[in-house]
């Protein structure tokens, strides 16, 4: 699996990753205003990584990485539990140049449960539209526990 910038060649499939992974993942929030140009406005002014195996886009991590702020990872549904979040997201890790931080979706339980697993620790909570978000913290060299 590979890791590589974002080229605009990207934008149509990742559009309808990111609805379609919204839609697979998000059942607690009613997405009928959802678009595909969400994707656009979501991850505007943002660095974007895509995994992609054997020429096909499994998923995408955006981040604005002078804060180091993971803001997006989203994995194409047939491709979930295949080690596509993973990759990326040690991508994103490897690139901090400090603690890195997320706001994870409380209502997101597996999400919340993956970041864990690969050392990010809660630090604080908040609301946002989506409903209630944990702040998550990751400090590279952390064991996972």
């Amino acid at each position: 699996m590979n890791v590589r910038p974002f080229t605009e060649a990207d934008r149509p499939f990742l559009r309808t990753l990111f609805l379609a992974s919204r839609r697979a993942s998000w059942l607690w929030l009613d997405g009928s205003d959802w678009r595909l140009e969400d994707f656009d406005r979501v991850t505007l002014g943002e660095r974007i990584l895509v995994a992609e195996e054997n020429d096909h886009r499994l998923g995408f991590a955006a981040l604005l990485p002078n804060d180091n702020f993971l803001h997006s990872l989203f994995v194409d549904p047939d491709a979930q539990r295949r080690g596509v979040g993973r990759t990326l997201l040690t991508a994103v890790q490897n690139g901090f140049t400090s603690t890195g931080a997320l706001k994870c979706l409380k209502a997101n339980k597996a999400a919340a449960a993956f970041y864990q697993q690969h050392g990010w620790r809660i630090l604080a909570d908040g609301e946002s539209e989506q409903g209630e978000y944990w702040l998550m913290h990751f400090v590279r060299g952390m064991k996972p526990g």
